[in-house]
């Protein structure tokens, strides 16, 4: 693989930029990988890659039904914050926003990691207790937060407003060193990477069915032919009940569609991301100007990617409020990501009673910002069976009653 420069952009000019190579292969699938990945979005490329930069694990199969990143991947809102309150929260997502820090250079590709700062805005006297008492847990932690004043707020937001008649604002919690990245560059960056190290990235490649003989996983049916693995990782976000009942068990998790849209461009006029979980909505602006609005989950369970405007109208609504200026901008596209959640509001990334098979799900609303800390962990668990990132959201803690309770820290979509 050929590294990307700025000399490597000279060269390729003097040739009318005929001598770039693909970004990744598209081989077809052997009989027989140490370990398949089901699901190519960033999670499931994240494992990949880690299975082989950090355990040298490199005969490995990512398997794709679709095309790469075209699930949740490429259909969130971009936000990488760590400011949860339970400690394997905030030590997955803070692993995660720590590895987001160097992954361009890691990666050899630009993923545009921008750490502008994230604020949740606190807008009753619940939520100032409630985030007050996340500073503490974080400052305990060793995640970089603070709780601010609404000066403070609108000294960051000039555009907010912090004396609405509704929803006024009575602080935040801020963590400087979160932000976004751009969600398509991630998954080609990892995927590149995965290639460059051997492993075969598989599009158009649906699971069918999992082969299993005396408990132990022996491999996949695919529509593509079956495939051996000593290893099988599920990361496939929504449709997680599926393939585990493909292996032979049940999942805790129900599906829901969570929806977003972005406004026409404008000019540079926030430069910061705004969560405000009393209103269920929150705000960024894209590099291409346009303002970046998400809001809450569907509250019946479904498996559509499209939005539906009673939501849309619901989070703009209050976000009018909040932010006036965006009172007469105009919808420019809407859409929807299947996401599965758990009764706690925290992941599973966790061996199953299929020997062999591992399972990685139950992001819910806030899968985007872990992908390197989970594609770290849960490839370190495929890999040697533990993992003290992992540990702690293990299968059994639903039967056990050890819940990680994050509905307050994840209770909004972001």
């Amino acid at each position: 693989m050929k590294r990307y420069s700025a000399f490597a952009i000279a060269r390729e000019a003097f040739r009318y930029h005929m001598g770039w190579e693909r970004a990744w292969a598209s081989p077809e699938p052997k009989k027989k990988y140490d370990a398949v990945i089901i699901g190519a979005g960033g999670h499931g490329l994240a494992t990949a890659y880690y299975l082989g930069k950090n355990f040298g694990i490199t005969n490995v199969a990512i398997l794709e039904k679709g095309w790469l990143g075209g699930g949740n991947t490429g259909r969130n809102t971009t936000i990488i914050r760590s400011n949860y309150l339970q400690d394997p929260s905030a030590a997955i997502y803070e692993k995660s926003r720590s590895l987001y820090e160097t992954l361009s250079q890691d990666l050899n590709y630009n993923v545009m990691y921008s750490p502008r700062g994230v604020m949740m805005l606190a807008q009753t006297q619940h939520e100032i207790r409630g985030y007050e008492r996340t500073a503490h847990a974080n400052a305990l932690q060793g995640v970089d937060t603070q709780f601010i004043s609404p000066e403070r707020v609108k000294e960051l937001v000039p555009i907010i407003n912090i004396e609405g008649p509704r929803y006024p604002v009575l602080g935040a919690l801020w963590q400087p060193r979160a932000g976004t990245a751009r969600h398509d560059a991630v998954a080609w960056g990892y995927a590149r990477a995965c290639s460059a190290m051997g492993m075969d990235v598989i599009q158009k490649c649906e699971v069918t069915g999992i082969r299993s003989e005396g408990g132990k996983v022996r491999g996949v049916t695919t529509n593509r032919g079956e495939i051996d693995c000593d290893r099988l990782g599920i990361v496939v976000a929504g449709h997680s009940g599926q393939l585990a009942d493909m292996a032979g068990f049940r999942l805790p998790i129900e599906s829901v569609a969570l929806q977003a849209l972005v406004s026409e461009p404008i000019k540079p006029c926030m430069d910061v991301v705004v969560m405000a979980n009393t209103v269920h909505g929150y705000m960024s602006q894209s590099d291409k100007g346009e303002m970046v609005i998400g809001g809450g989950a569907d509250g019946y369970n479904n498996y559509t990617q499209r939005g539906s405007f009673h939501h849309a109208e619901e989070t703009v609504r209050a976000l009018c409020e909040t932010f006036p200026i965006i009172n007469r901008l105009k919808m420019l596209r809407q859409w929807g990501g299947i996401v599965d959640m758990t009764g706690d509001r925290s992941p599973i990334l966790s061996k199953t009673p299929l020997e062999g098979c591992f399972i990685n799900c139950g992001w819910g609303t806030g899968g985007f910002k872990a992908i390197p800390g989970s594609g770290w962990g849960f490839a370190e668990l495929m890999a040697k069976g533990t993992s003290p990132l992992c540990d702690a959201f293990t299968l059994d803690r639903f039967r056990e009653g050890r819940f990680i309770d994050e509905s307050v820290a994840a209770g909004v979509a972001h």
